[in-house]
């Protein structure tokens, strides 16, 4: 794949936690770690067209606003961060739930794209993310002879 994901040690992280605490041979006990701690990066699949390349981000229940999508030099970063708060007030109590989600995902782009035309668009929970690429011309097939002087 032309895109490469940029090195993400979070899964290094879980796994170096998970093989420490979820040892059997009864000295500690063991523990999962919530995903609240160390929350899933979504889904994203990275497709190679021939004038373009695809993107696509499975983040279900968020809207566009919540998204920021930059290209710096040949870095392209997807982020995104919702905060949503929930009060319910009855007769004799009050609850207020907050919760907050976000992520960032980056990839390498290679140097045969267009970063400054790329689109990008949400629906049914998909980001979709379209960038082409360069039309790369192909060199004369004339031949030039040159003159020794």
């Amino acid at each position: 794949m032309t895109l490469l994901k940029s090195k993400n040690d979070l899964h290094n992280l879980r796994s170096f936690i998970s093989d420490f605490f979820d040892n059997t041979d009864g000295i500690l006990e063991p523990i999962r770690f919530n995903e609240k701690w160390f929350p899933k990066l979504p889904a994203t699949n990275v497709q190679e067209l021939e004038k373009e390349f695809k993107v696509e981000v499975a983040v279900p229940g968020m809207k566009k606003e919540d998204f920021k999508i930059n290209v710096a030099g040949d870095l392209l970063t997807i982020s995104a961060e919702k905060e949503e708060q929930k009060e319910e007030n009855k007769e004799n109590y009050t609850r207020r739930e907050f919760n907050y989600n976000r992520f960032s995902r980056s990839f390498n782009l290679p140097e045969n794209v267009l970063g400054a035309d790329m689109t990008a668009a949400y629906e049914n929970g998909v980001l979709r993310i379209s960038i082409p690429k360069k039309v790369v011309s192909e060199p004369a097939k004339s031949v030039k002879e040159i003159k020794v002087s």
